[in-house]
């Protein structure tokens, strides 16, 4: 064989092998990229004491089930079936035969704001609308964007939550993220590249607008929801909408910057102001309190600033404001919280406690039509309150939970009601008061954002299991029976846009 052969026979052998080494480096790279999302999935997996699971640090309040509360006899309908006026039926069928991926995005609009009339939220023509929703976290714990993206696929995750008949979806975030995003600075989204191969390359701030593309092309609604003033998993535990690091000009920056940059989309239909401010009696200032004063802990004061921080940029969306943990049980006596005795405090869950309305009620001015009460309320599982001691039912938690702390406020006229935060696993006795709090969302048509998505919420579970998308068949079809439908389709909120393939838009509904 002649040298030039030789050489010949090398440079084809070399060409060969330089092939084959490419291929099986792509093929090494796509195991290094599921690797990774497996183990994002195995560490947020390790959170599970501190993936949002709501109100687990709690102690234990004092015993309120001794009040003398009045209900109407109205409210006493112990039947677990809903009330006609919900429009609720078991009719509506899910059909999951979609071809996934991402959908053409439309323009935004600004014909699609609501606002309230009494204990109504009602569209641009004063017809009256329903926001049953969905929480789905993620960017307040770290992940920087929406957890469980380390196994299942946005796109998929978005129209199966439209599918399914949600209206709405409450994004908690951390009002440190929104200021690093305000300032040019945007932390790695962690996500599975590989699943989510089309969001490679963006950061983690252009992934949240890519979600509303989605969300507005299914026809769904975002509800903004400061979760915790610092980017941790456990930042609701904190019992503020401020800490060390992140200061309240910080926090109201964070409502203002976010309301700007929306201000022509009206896919953001509303901003939950601070999720669950609470603190005991003997905490003193480092306590969310109620009451007519300007002190840096009034939440009623701050909600107050915070409402204006967002409606001073955009005066369309709505603001929500939760309620806190204490309220004086004689407010003329105690209305500075001076006592150190928990015998002279209702209390309630975080968030769950907005006695303080009837007394010192939110003041918006020209506003006050985008003000809507949101109180959180949880079962057993979650913690043990006083009110479930022995065999609890509609009627006494009515009377014990429920209606003194923020029932009246629709009930008188007040203002609408979202209940924020709701849910859990599927097992007794959890379960007997999932059914009574359906029941009574469903008799008053109370909005809802049902947590959660997620299924890492470590004392609720979530909608969907452990792969982030298969569904909870079960708790679905339980929640289902209170989801915005007549009949035959599920009713969303966007006038042009149907709600997903099983649904219908607001402008076809009315």
């Amino acid at each position: 064989m002649n040298n030039k052969l030789k050489v010949i026979i090398f440079i084809q052998a070399f060409i060969v092998v330089f092939l084959l080494g490419i291929l099986l480096g792509m093929k090494i790279q796509k195991n290094r990229m599921k690797d990774d999302g497996e183990t994002i999935e195995q560490e947020t997996a390790n959170l599970d004491n501190a993936s949002d699971s709501e109100d687990i640090d709690q102690e234990k309040p004092s015993d309120s089930s001794n009040q003398n509360n009045t209900v109407s006899s109205d409210n006493e309908n112990s039947d677990n079936s809903s009330d006609a006026s919900t429009e609720i039926s078991n009719h509506v069928t899910v059909d999951r035969d979609v071809d996934y991926g991402a959908m053409d995005v439309p323009e935004p609009t600004t014909d699609d704001w609501l606002s309230v009339k009494g204990n109504k939220i009602v569209d641009k023509d004063g017809n009256e609308v329903w926001l049953t929703g969905i929480n789905w976290f993620g960017y307040n714990t770290g992940t920087n964007t929406f957890d469980g993206l380390w196994a299942g696929d946005m796109n998929t995750s978005i129209q199966e939550i439209a599918n399914h008949g949600f209206n709405v979806i409450r994004v908690p975030f951390s009002a440190e993220l929104i200021l690093q995003w305000s300032k040019g600075e945007y932390p790695q989204a962690n996500f599975n590249q590989a699943t989510n191969d089309y969001l490679v390359g963006m950061d983690s701030l252009q992934i949240f607008e890519y979600f509303i593309g989605q969300a507005r092309a299914n026809g769904l609604k975002v509800i903004i929801d400061i979760h915790s003033a610092e980017t941790n998993a456990s930042g609701h535990v904190v019992n503020l909408w401020y800490t060390e690091k992140i200061s309240a000009d910080d926090y109201l920056f964070a409502l203002s910057w976010m309301a700007d940059r929306y201000k022509g989309d009206d896919t953001i239909i509303a901003y939950d102001l601070k999720n669950e401010p609470h603190g005991k009696h003997y905490e003193g200032d480092a306590a969310a309190i109620w009451n007519d004063s300007t002190k840096e802990n009034n939440w009623k004061y701050v909600a107050e600033q915070a409402a204006n921080a967002v409606l001073s940029k955009n005066p369309n969306v709505l603001v929500m404001v939760e309620g806190i943990e204490i309220y004086p049980k004689d407010i003329k006596a105690n209305g500075d919280y001076a006592s150190q005795n928990e015998d002279d405090y209702f209390y309630n869950w975080w968030g769950g406690n907005l006695r303080g309305v009837a007394d010192y009620p939110v003041d918006l001015g020209e506003y006050q039509n985008k003000l809507v009460y949101s109180p959180h309320d949880y079962g057993p599982t979650v913690y043990a309150q006083p009110w479930f001691e022995g065999d609890f039912t509609y009627e006494s938690l009515m009377e014990d939970c429920w209606y003194e702390n923020w029932l009246y406020i629709h009930d008188e006229n007040i203002a609408p009601l979202l209940i924020g935060e709701w849910g859990g696993f599927m097992k007794e006795p959890n379960l007997e008061w999932m059914t009574y709090m359906r029941q009574l969302i469903g008799e008053y048509k109370l909005h809802h954002t049902f947590w959660c998505f997620n299924a890492n919420s470590g004392d609720t579970g979530g909608m969907v299991l452990d792969d982030f998308t298969t569904w909870d068949e079960e708790k679905y079809t339980f929640v289902k029976e209170v989801l915005w439908n007549d009949g035959e389709h599920f009713i969303g909120l966007d006038h042009e846009i149907p709600l997903g393939i099983n649904g219908v838009s607001l402008g076809e509904y009315y």
